[in-house]
């Protein structure tokens, strides 16, 4: 059954009042509203008018606004369809999706049962004023990770996406599948060039870009008013074109709605003393992942404390549940010792239902450059993870999903540059193998960080991951002709080994507005 626009619309609206009704903001503007009642410009005949004058005045409708545009930004829920479509619709993505996920578990169970370690276990007084007295200063301490692996790398996520296959889909019928050179080999929609154009018109030849006009002043004065108006709308249109260094904290933070109200230092307090009483087996991932990357990272290692802060809290915060109701992943179940099996004993684990892999804290380590404050940084990066990183390491259809930016970016690449793409295949270098690295951490690691906050600015404004999958296609036609005379996949990926001095926004430009068609 169809429904008219109308209906749609009331529903939608009922949606947003539903989960607004039971948040912090709720309750916060309904108390304002009480206290305003004893003001003397408050007329009783005129109560309803002068409560909302007075809500507008002090900046909470504003507030309210930028809730409601938050939830607008998530994916739209039908109230007739099940639950599973909203995280998934296709069944073959959701069942490729539930495979891969006993495999991580598995993984992780197995290392729980080599090395003799609980999942979780309490720590003992001593413990727990240790690490309350080192906080600040985790990366001093040098714990024996030499027994911890990743639970899985990225290229093992990848063998898992090139054997992804529709069952209903028969390829040899199909002529465009016969023709596709990659290795992914499922029929999804992405965009082509034109399409991209249309989409991403603010980032055509003529319009001035930050990251290239840097001494333009585009929008002299513009800025600092989106701030002060505190429009989560406006400025995530703004940032479409590069944010300002001096105010993207403040833009960011906008856009993604991540307050640093009291309660929501409050919840991090709350986090942090979550870490400090229970030890967790994810949590050895964790240092190692950060030992592993951003520590070796000569623009992110100064920042070790602070990830293992945020990434400790975020492995407890429960919150972070609520967006598998639109993520096709499911949180991971572990079993109360001595009852598996039975589901009344059975927990999320870790209790944010995300399991750490290899690079995740890559994720993190951009935002400590916008955001010194640790419970900031917190709700930016959750944000920033419940909208965008999560499509980047779950199974799914998704335009933004890591699936769909990978058959882009060879379908982009096979387009418009075929006489690379069919030279690199031949070698055995097919050019997903090394791009895929690159956009399962949305770049994070491989661009110089000036760079990748313009990339990021982009991924915001557009709400879209889309631009990460153009890049890369992008970054091999840049050096297209060094990859003409590479002989193998060894040497295709030393001319792409250092990404660190390309610039980002001329590259995408030039790729989908100078590109003939």
């Amino acid at each position: 059954m169809l429904m008219d626009e109308g209906t749609e619309l009331s529903l939608s609206i009922a949606q947003v009042v539903q989960r607004l009704r039971g948040s912090h903001l709720h309750s916060q503007i309904e108390r304002q509203a009480k206290e305003c009642l004893h003001q003397p410009e408050i007329k009783l005949e005129s109560l309803k008018e002068d409560v909302r004058s007075f809500l507008k005045t002090s900046g909470w409708e504003r507030k309210l606004q930028n809730a409601v545009y938050r939830e607008l930004q998530l994916p739209p829920s039908h109230p007739a369809a099940p639950p599973e479509h909203l995280k998934e619709p296709l069944a073959y993505m959701r069942k490729a999706q539930a495979n891969w996920e006993k495999r991580i578990l598995k993984s992780l169970n197995s290392m729980s049962t080599e090395l003799g370690l609980p999942l979780a276990r309490k720590r003992p007084a001593v413990e727990q004023k240790e690490l309350t007295n080192k906080w600040n200063e985790m990366g001093t301490d040098e714990p024996d990770l030499s027994r911890f692996r990743p639970v899985y790398a990225p290229k093992d996520f990848l063998e898992v996406l090139i054997n992804l296959r529709n069952p209903n889909h028969d390829c040899s019928e199909d002529v465009s599948a016969r023709s596709h050179w990659g290795l992914i080999q499922v029929p999804l929609n992405v965009r082509d060039i034109p399409q991209l154009r249309r989409a991403y018109s603010e980032l055509n030849l003529t319009t001035g870009q930050l990251g290239i006009d840097d001494h333009a002043h585009m929008h002299p004065g513009n800025e600092k008013k989106l701030v002060e108006e505190q429009d989560s709308a406006a400025a995530q249109q703004y940032s479409r074109q590069g944010c300002p260094t001096g105010l993207r904290a403040d833009l960011w933070a906008l856009i993604l709605n991540a307050t640093n109200q009291p309660q929501d230092v409050m919840h991090y307090e709350q986090l942090k003393a979550g870490v400090i009483q229970h030890d967790l087996l994810v949590d050895n991932l964790i240092y190692k992942d950060v030992k592993l990357t951003a520590s070796n990272d000569d623009y992110y290692f100064v920042f070790e404390d602070f990830l293992y802060q945020v990434l400790l809290c975020f492995s407890r915060d429960t919150t972070v549940l609520e967006h598998f109701k639109y993520n096709s992943a499911t949180p991971p179940k572990s079993y109360i010792q001595g009852n598996m099996g039975n589901e009344d004993c059975a927990v999320v684990y870790p209790p944010n239902g995300v399991i750490p892999f290899h690079g995740f804290s890559m994720y993190v380590a951009p935002l400590c450059f916008l955001y010194n404050e640790p419970s900031k940084l917190y709700s930016a990066f959750r944000e920033m993870y419940i909208r965008h990183f999560f499509r980047l390491h779950s199974i799914s259809s998704s335009s933004s999903g890591i699936v769909s930016l990978c058959l882009q970016f060879e379908k982009l690449l096979q387009t418009h540059l075929p006489q690379l793409f069919y030279h690199l295949r031949q070698i055995g270098a097919q050019p997903l193998r090394i791009a895929f690295k690159w956009m399962v951490r949305a770049f994070s690691g491989y661009l110089s960080t000036d760079q990748l906050l313009l990339l990021w600015d982009r991924i915001l404004g557009y709400d879209s991951l889309e631009v990460v999958a153009v890049l890369a296609a992008a970054v091999f036609a840049f050096r297209a002709e060094n990859l003409m005379e590479v002989t193998s996949l060894a040497s295709a990926e030393a001319v792409l080994a250092d990404l660190s001095t390309l610039k980002v926004i001329p590259l995408i430009q030039i790729f989908l507005f100078a590109t003939s068609i």
